[in-house]
């Protein structure tokens, strides 16, 4: 399939490898006119489900961020694939990718590098571009970000974002105010990200520049509970790590609600996003046989995340990741915290106010500056932050503490310790973070590849995409039956028309009408009208729908009205 699908995606206008006058550049593709239709009639379904239907908003940060960013949420440490290098071509292949393409071994990703370097020799895999052996060569973290320089010289170092999320979680200060300061809330963005892939591979599938579409759940995780009622009844396929380790493992086929009272889902939250998953998905017309949710094993979770279930659809027998659906818990913000000089918390007001012991310090600075110097100041945040974290540390004579990397020994009588009765409204929390984070251009090849078939019509093979009306690029196709005798400027007009109603149209009137049809079902439009002699007459045209090639006669002045409800769902066409 993965062939002809990608030859129909280049003939067609859904997608191409870019800059192919200069021999293009692997892992970068063009949408085409089909293709980017597609993809933002999915990015606009995305955003009605996700975005619209629970309430949140909706933001566009930059793709270039600077380097302090990225250090706090841990993408310059941690951002890694593995990588092994040809020592005869000098190509750089990803090393679990070549272990599970090559062996019945499925989760690599999750081992250490060591034991990924001794399944290359067990197997004595070779070098897919011209067969050397790899056995005995480096297996090698390698990082996937984009470098650049922010302005002039190198004094600014920054980098293209490999995921949307950051641009929201970096200005959570700002948009925590525009949220009233109230938890929950979520704050959704649908742009590019990339990540300097290895070896790109399989088309779009994997590649260095992407949309993502994301959403960040800011909750208080002690009082925030989602509405589970809404999709509890929902059946979902899941794949869980347990059943993963088991030999005998299968795939668990239940309810959301009974995921959750089971325990299989641990975080309530992620549950109720992959409900919401699971009902988009069959919207948009992913085959639902094809389809599960695999929760990640524990080598394999991203640093961020606590339990983490990956939506996947198959796709020539390889299943492929779509969306992953993370508990990022306090991380992200914890670390902006810290490492910035905003404030990432929100005060959670208590129902009525408690007496509380507080731990506090009160430095003698005429101690710590003669003693210390510079490092004074230093010295009395890390006494108060100790005091606060572990007041027994002050129960001896001395205390110790760590600032800019060196330990000092306090009197404790210097420290002006005490502990003391404070009457308290309420308290700083860090939110914790719930994402669904979506890839737009894997969504969009599984719904080609999901909707991808071939008939036979009238004794000639018939290739269609039986795409949902909702995301077809193209609505509705416009023929004359011939352009003569005033057909043609009739099919034009009412083209025009329906284009007026925000309809996507296409006017053709090239060729005979059998094959303007097979154009338009191969590039999945779901609906045609034709304007023949008939209607000159009476007013009428025949609307054809892609999948059946029923048609039926329909007044021109009801045509607006009725395509926008076929397109939306609101009716059917074996209704009409």
């Amino acid at each position: 399939m993965t062939g002809e699908l990608v030859e129909l995606a280049k003939r067609r206008g859904f997608f191409f490898q870019s800059s192919e006058a200069y021999g293009g550049v692997s892992g970068f593709y063009v949408y085409g006119p089909q293709g980017a239709a597609l993809k933002r009639n999915i990015e606009d379904s995305w955003r009605d489900r996700f975005q619209v239907q629970e309430g949140h908003r909706e933001i566009e940060a930059p793709t270039v961020m600077p380097e302090p960013v990225f250090e706090a949420s841990g993408h310059l440490d941690t951002f890694d694939d593995m990588l092994v290098e040809c020592p005869e071509c000098g190509e750089s292949h990803r090393a679990d990718h070549l272990i599970e393409d090559n062996t019945d071994i499925e989760d690599a990703e999750a081992m250490p590098l060591s034991e990924v370097g001794d399944l290359i020799a067990e197997y004595d895999l070779h070098c897919p571009s011209c067969e050397t052996p790899l056995a005995g060569e480096p297996v090698e973290d390698f990082n996937l970000m984009f470098e650049t320089d922010i302005g002039p010289g190198s004094g600014h170092p920054g980098y293209l974002r490999p995921e949307t999320a950051q641009g929201i979680f970096v200005e959570f200060p700002r948009l925590k105010e525009y949220a009233r300061n109230q938890l929950p809330f979520g704050i959704t963005q649908i742009g590019t990200a990339y990540r300097n892939e290895i070896s790109p591979r399989k088309s779009i599938i994997r590649v260095r520049e992407f949309t993502q579409a994301e959403l960040e759940h800011f909750i208080d995780p002690e009082t925030d509970e989602p509405p589970l009622h809404r999709v509890e009844d929902v059946e979902v396929t899941l794949y869980s790590a347990v059943e993963q380790n088991d030999d005998d493992g299968d795939y668990l086929r239940t309810t959301i609600g009974e995921a959750v009272e089971e325990g299989i889902i641990a975080s309530d939250w992620v549950a109720y996003y992959l409900g919401v998953g699971q009902e988009w998905y069959e919207r948009i017309g992913v085959d639902m046989d094809r389809f599960r949710f695999r929760q990640h094993l524990a080598g394999e979770r991203a640093h961020y995340a606590s339990d983490c279930w990956d939506a996947e659809a198959e796709i020539d027998g390889d299943w492929i990741e779509i969306t992953g659906y993370a508990y990022r818990s306090d991380y992200d913000l914890s670390k902006h915290d810290k490492y910035s000089d905003e404030d990432f918390t929100i005060f959670r007001q208590y129902d009525e106010p408690k007496v509380v012991e507080r731990a506090t310090v009160d430095p003698d600075m005429s101690y710590l500056g003669p003693e210390f110097g510079g490092a004074a100041a230093d010295i009395a945040e890390a006494l108060q932050t100790l005091a606060e974290r572990d007041r027994t540390a002050f129960d001896g004579d001395v205390v110790t503490v760590e600032a800019d990397g060196d330990t000092y020994a306090i009197p404790v009588e210097k420290t002006g310790f005490s502990v003391e009765e404070v009457k308290e409204s309420g308290e700083h929390i860090v939110p914790h973070v719930v994402e669904p984070s979506i890839g737009i251009g894997r969504v969009l090849y599984t719904v080609l590849d999901h909707a991808y078939d071939t008939d036979e019509i009238e004794g000639e093979t018939r290739t269609r995409l039986s795409l949902d009306p909702e995301i077809a690029p193209t609505t509705v196709g416009v023929f004359p039956l011939m352009d003569k005798d005033g057909m043609g400027e009739t099919a034009r007009d009412i083209a025009a028309e329906l284009r007026s109603h925000g309809l996507d149209v296409v006017y053709d009137d090239s060729g005979n009408i059998g094959r303007r049809y097979r154009r338009q079902d191969e590039v999945g439009t779901p609906f045609c009208v034709t304007v023949d002699y008939e209607g000159l007459e009476d007013d009428t045209v025949t609307l054809r729908e892609r999948d059946s090639t029923e048609q039926v006669r329909v007044a021109v002045d009801d045509l607006p009205n009725l395509i926008a409800d076929l397109r939306s769902g609101e009716r059917a066409f074996s209704e009409l």
